[in-house]
């Protein structure tokens, strides 16, 4: 398969343009040939005018006659009568005058005979004009139906004026050469007038990238633009939203860089130590063994509770999280730890009801580890554990009631700050801060609270995480 080429990023001030001046050049192209229409359409008139005038000049020059007992119609018609009604000496004037039993009386005699009567103009019914062609080349023609009276009598003659269409179409060209340039510089002022405005409606855009582009790498703050149009906020607050994130993710990476460089260097050092010391002598080969294990017990317990840290934070970054039934992974890290509670001898109890929620299957799974593995380290042997999951008022609400020495109120301050455990000598101090970013990315509630006996003593640690229920 071949790779797609990406395609070039549009315009947006091109797509602008084209998006106002296309249906504007569209609108002034169809408004020029509606205008165009009807400037010919009132040329037409005005010279059809002249062809009606010329028509009834020629009638008024007929006469009736008795010609062998019958009337005849008598015109005495020199061309010369028709020369005031020539506009100019490019267009030519015929005509033709049909007695009244539709003999040719006066005129030309190859003028085409009227044609038949079709709809009706603006002019009176006993006048017409239709585009007809004489010797070869198209003419205008007017036919009269022109009422003719005398002393012997009446009667009906037909008159026929044709003008060639010299004059009309170069008043055309005139009327279309005249109207196409008024158009053009109407099209090219809104062009200006939009190019203008598009320009100063994108210049914001502009001023947002360039600022951008001219940020440090490491320039990951707000970005402050109070004077941006109204359509522009979204795309800075969700611009916002993006580099407080990216601040958020850095500032994770870089702690978590700072805190596995410092943390790790210890066990490290001591493991370094301890492998001088057996080698020199100074201990038991066997007890020398024995501190190395416990060494790299700690160190790598340390270094997958840094793992599990920053994989809460991954999945934070992901999104949604898949729905979960919490019940069987309680019960499921209940018996992965049930060999510590029995190596202890623990009063242990666990009540578990079905509780969905919208949480990762792992993060589940490493919140309850977490604080049970602390409960059962805690509970002295012999102690009460409980465990309970229930569903309250729309949350999954985990108990986990160990029966420690409880809290007091200096550990209570740096309880969840990473590498402060609650007892210097056991544990790296991250547990409870994984189980609140957990919490925390689920968007729940987490609280330690210590619960006591009537007269007052502390009768053990009370861990109790609310989740909303999916």
């Amino acid at each position: 398969m071949r790779p797609e080429v990406a395609r070039p990023a549009r315009s947006l001030r091109r797509r602008l343009l084209l998006g106002l001046l296309a249906p504007v050049l569209g609108f002034v192209l169809i408004n020029s040939a509606w205008l165009y229409r009807q400037a010919l359409q009132a040329a037409d008139t005005a010279y059809d005018r002249t062809l009606l005038a010329s028509a009834k000049t020629i009638g008024e020059l007929l006469d009736v006659a008795r010609v062998d007992g019958r009337l005849r119609l008598q015109a005495d018609l020199p061309y010369s009568a028709l020369e005031a009604f020539e506009a100019d000496n490019r267009s030519l004037l015929y005509f033709r005058v049909t007695g009244f039993d539709g003999e040719m009386v006066a005129g030309f005699e190859d003028l085409p005979p009227p044609q038949p009567r079709g709809a009706n103009s603006v002019y009176a019914a006993l006048v017409r004009f239709y585009d007809d062609r004489m010797r070869g080349e198209p003419v205008r023609m007017a036919v009269l139906l022109q009422p003719v009276a005398g002393t012997l009598g009446q009667g009906m003659a037909t008159i026929q004026v044709a003008e060639t269409l010299e004059l009309r179409q170069a008043l055309a060209r005139r009327l279309l050469v005249d109207l196409l340039w008024r158009q053009a510089l109407l099209l090219a002022l809104i062009a200006a007038v939009v190019l203008l405005v598009v320009q100063r409606a994108t210049q914001p855009v502009r001023a947002l990238s360039q600022a951008l582009r001219q940020r440090a790498a490491d320039d990951l703050s707000p970005v402050a633009a109070p004077q941006a149009p109204r359509e522009l906020q979204p795309v800075i607050e969700a611009t916002n939203t993006v580099m407080a994130r990216l601040g958020a993710l850095l500032q994770h990476q870089q702690r978590f860089v700072r805190d596995a460089s410092h943390q790790l260097r210890t066990p490290l050092a001591v493991l370094k130590a301890q492998v001088q010391s057996a080698r020199r002598g100074d201990v038991d080969a066997r007890q020398a063994l024995q501190e190395i294990d416990a060494t790299v017990d700690a160190a790598t317990e340390l270094a997958n509770q840094m793992l599990a840290l920053a994989k809460v934070e991954q999945l934070r970054q992901q999104g949604d999280a898949p729905l979960t039934d919490w019940e069987p992974i309680l019960r499921a890290v209940a018996l992965e730890l049930a060999p510590l509670v029995a190596e202890r001898a623990l009063d242990f109890e666990l009540q578990a009801a079905p509780a969905r929620v919208r949480a990762h299957p792992w993060s589940l799974r490493e919140l309850v580890r977490n604080l049970l593995h602390n409960a059962i380290k805690h509970t002295p042997p012999g102690g009460p554990l409980l465990i309970g999951l229930q569903a309250q008022a729309g949350e999954a609400v985990l108990t986990i009631a160990d029966g420690g020495p409880g809290i007091g109120d200096a550990q209570r301050e740096r309880l969840f700050q990473p590498f402060a455990a609650g007892d210097p000598n056991s544990g790296s101090g991250l547990g409870l801060a994984i189980v609140l970013e957990i919490v925390r990315a689920a968007g729940g509630r987490i609280a330690l609270d210590n619960r006591r006996h009537a007269d007052g003593r502390v009768a053990g640690l009370d861990a109790v995480v609310r989740l909303r229920l999916a």
